[in-house]
Parts: C-alpha cells; sequence; structure tokens
C-alpha cells in the first residue's frame, strides 16, 4: 500500500468480570471486553501492532491458553484471526514487514510468528521476563506463543529507546509505559490526515482508568501503572491525539472499524 494508513481490527472478545478490568469494582459482575489489533499501512512496510489472540488456540481453548480461560473466555472464530483479517484487505503473510508488540500477554501476541518476512520489536525487559514471570502472572504468557525458532527480534531498552520512531517520519513512535507489565509500551500514530491516535494497549484498559477512577484489574506494578497513564496524558495534549484504551467495551464501537481505516 502507497497510503499511510491505520485499521483497527478485533480478534473477537473475552468474557471475563467486571473486577478483572477495574480493580475491585462490579461485585462479581459479567463483563465482556473487545480483543483489539492494528495494522499500519506504510510506504516503508506494514506493521501489525500486537495480533490479538491466537486462531490455533481455538481448537481446544484450555490446552492452548490452559487455566487462564476460567477467568478469560475467548469468544472467537477462526475468521477473526490476524491472518484471515488482513487476507480481507487482500494482503498476504508476505506483506508484513514489523509486528511490534505492546507486551507479550496472550491476547496480544496472536501475530507473533504468523509473518515470515517479520522483524518483532518489543521492550527487552518484556520479553526476558515472559520466560520467566512470577507466579500471579504466569497464566497470561503462553510460551509456544512467542518462543518459536527463526523469529527476528529487535529489543527496545526501556527509557533509553523511549519514543523510538520506527520510520524515522514520526509516524509510528513507541513510548515507554511499564506497570500493567514491567516491559509494556504503546504507541503514538500521526497520519498526515486524521491527526494523531494514542494506541495505548493496556498501559489504560478503559477511560475509567484514563480519567482515574479505577485500577486495572491486572498490573505489575500500581506505582509505574499510574505514572505511565499521567506520561500518556500529557502526550495526548501535547499531540492532540486521539485516545484508543486496550479493553473498553463502551468505547471500542466508537472508533471506525476494518476494513474502514483512518489516514
Amino acid at each position: 500500500m502507497s497510503e499511510i494508513r491505520l485499521y483497527m481490527f478485533q480478534s473477537g472478545t473475552q468474557r471475563c468480570k467486571v473486577h478483572d478490568i477495574k480493580m475491585n469494582q462490579g461485585n462479581a459482575a459479567d463483563y465482556e471486553i473487545p480483543v483489539p489489533w492494528f495494522l499500519l499501512a506504510h510506504p516503508k512496510g506494514n506493521v501489525v501492532i500486537d495480533g490479538g489472540l491466537a486462531a490455533e488456540g481455538l481448537a481446544d481453548p484450555r490446552a492452548y491458553w490452559g487455566d487462564a480461560v476460567d477467568s478469560y473466555q475467548p469468544v472467537m472464530s477462526e475468521s477473526q484471526g490476524c491472518v484471515a483479517q488482513l487476507a480481507t484487505l487482500g494482503l498476504t503473510p508476505e506483506d508484513i514487514r514489523f509486528v511490534v508488540l505492546s507486551h507479550l500477554h496472550s491476547d496480544h501476541t496472536g501475530a507473533v510468528g504468523r509473518f515470515p518476512k517479520a522483524m518483532h520489536i518489543v521492550q527487552r525487559r518484556e520479553y526476558e521476563y515472559a520466560f520467566t514471570p512470577d507466579w500471579f502472572a504466569a497464566g497470561a504468557y503462553v510460551r509456544k506463543d512467542f518462543d518459536r525458532p527463526g523469529l527476528k527480534w529487535q529489543f527496545l531498552e526501556g527509557d533509553a529507546t523511549d519514543g523510538y520512531d520506527l520510520y524515522g517520519d514520526g509516524t509510528l513512535q513507541m513510548v515507554f509505559t511499564p506497570g500493567h507489565t514491567l516491559g509494556h509500551q504503546s504507541f503514538l500514530v500521526t497520519l498526515p490526515n486524521s491527526g494523531s491516535i494514542l494506541l495505548a494497549a493496556d498501559a489504560v484498559y478503559t477511560m475509567d482508568h484514563w480519567h482515574e477512577k479505577a485500577l486495572p484489574g491486572f498490573l505489575a506494578s500500581a506505582v509505574d501503572t499510574v505514572r505511565s497513564v499521567r506520561k500518556l496524558q500529557a502526550l495526548a495534549r501535547q499531540a492532540d491525539a486521539t485516545v484508543v484504551t486496550g479493553h473498553d467495551p463502551e468505547a471500542w464501537p466508537g472508533f471506525k472499524l476494518a476494513p474502514a481505516y483512518y489516514n
């Protein structure tokens, strides 16, 4: 594609509880959250951001995702896998140059290893932690997603590479936002016509989290989580950016979803 475009996709939903998303809220009420991922089309190479859930897990969810399905039940069809959805735009796996990852939780790693020419970009501390997570985080990491032979990786180094500009033209910048995980990153996308769009990923689960009404239900550090939100708030003001949160069932339908796009 010769035009810069941002496509917003969804790899189904997950059924969980309100308190899984908004800490200490909801009285165990049921909740169903979207699982977003994104394609940034660019003349210098197409980028998949995250990739949602792995379609391979649908045949036997418990065997693939483990006991995590008791808390986060996937509601998804194989046609909602990232490779299948890209095919609807006429893109093959060979058309993807980069896979950029906010973090390595299993609802964000559905693109890893699916694109043979792709460089995979993640924070080094996220990659290293994913192989040896603490007990409370272990269920969120599915090693078979990212521990694959022959992958090309590029590791970013936290604050030292904060603001890393993938193309060198300001279109896609990485923003280091630890808290949800040790090595989480968000993305500032700047488009010719649509302006700036801040893909917060799981640094901001919902707009309640953005407005500091609730902490997310899962985090590695409450202090870093709060500070990363403040950092993104300042960035959004500076860039006059539209904010896209990670799993907000109220906000997500308000965006233009693929095959529509932002340019």
